[in-house]
């Protein structure tokens, strides 16, 4: 096989690995989301415990409701002990969130698993070319 049509194959080569890391580097991005949504609930959740001691709670719950998210469902309406049901809509948050995050988790091990699985049988299949042409 001629030196350049090698460079070819190895160039080839590279590029499925190249894929894998990019995966990899994509995975890096999004399995820290479920976490920071879970901090950033906790956040809205702490400054809802706030707002319903305060002078007017109504209003200030629901300047709040975008950053509760589906939380501010078990919130509403205002009334009845509100210390409580933010402490239970905070336990469930985080069932939920976390449940998400294992999701995530595991869709992330299999894209990297099949990409890899992928890149590696189109390397094999490229030198399997090269060898059998050369």
């Amino acid at each position: 096989m001629a030196t350049n049509a090698r460079g070819t194959w190895i160039g080839f080569l590279i590029m499925t690995f190249a894929v894998v890391g990019l995966t990899g580097l994509f995975a890096s991005f999004a399995a820290p989301l479920p976490l920071e949504r879970i901090i950033t609930r906790e956040q809205a959740l702490d400054a809802a415990l706030v707002a319903v001691h305060g002078p007017n709670p109504a209003a200030d719950l629901a300047s709040l409701r975008l950053r509760l998210d589906e939380s501010a469902a078990a919130l509403t309406p205002l009334g009845g002990d509100m210390d409580s049901r933010i402490a239970r809509e905070r336990i469930a948050m985080r069932s939920r969130l976390l449940a998400e995050a294992d999701a995530v988790a595991t869709r992330l091990r299999w894209m990297i698993s099949v990409i890899t699985i992928m890149g590696a049988a189109f390397g094999v299949a490229i030198l399997h070319l090269a060898r059998r042409n050369g």
